[in-house]
């Protein structure tokens, strides 16, 4: 397996992996989420690829005081194969090279299963509240 950054021509394979994996909602269009995040120098969308086509994907970004981790993704038939802890690590590299000080992304505080992969990885609930309002009309 090898992981590498997206092009434009894996947005349908990776588009229908979030969606299997139950990370899109009706209020984000993942498809304006995939080509906002290719189209910034800032961020970016590593694949995990094999034999199979896409394994898993996560998109990455660096707002220039944090770096930020978004539609984390393992083809449901193929987790606990490492493809997550993979994806982690190319994320925090790729942030790492940019000088990025630190890393963080958001859970549902819902999904038990995600809690638990992050905590694996030594991530830590941090002391903080998410606050926000849509831009658009």
């Amino acid at each position: 397996m090898g992981i590498g950054p997206a092009s434009p021509a894996d947005a349908p394979a990776v588009i229908a992996l979030w969606e299997r994996c139950g990370l899109t909602r009706p209020w984000n269009d993942p498809q304006a989420d995939f080509d906002r995040a290719l189209a910034q120098e800032a961020s970016t969308i590593l694949v995990a690829r094999d034999a199979k086509g896409v394994a898993g994907s996560v998109m990455v970004g660096d707002d220039g005081h944090r770096g930020w981790v978004y539609y984390l993704s393992t083809d449901p038939a193929r987790q606990k194969q490492g493809i997550g802890r993979a994806l982690m690590e190319a994320a925090e590299a790729w942030l790492k090279a940019r000088g990025c000080p630190k890393i963080q992304f958001m859970v549902r505080t819902s999904n038990a299963q995600a809690l638990g992969f992050y905590e694996r990885l030594d991530y830590a609930l941090q002391e903080v509240v998410t606050l926000g309002r849509f831009l658009n009309d």
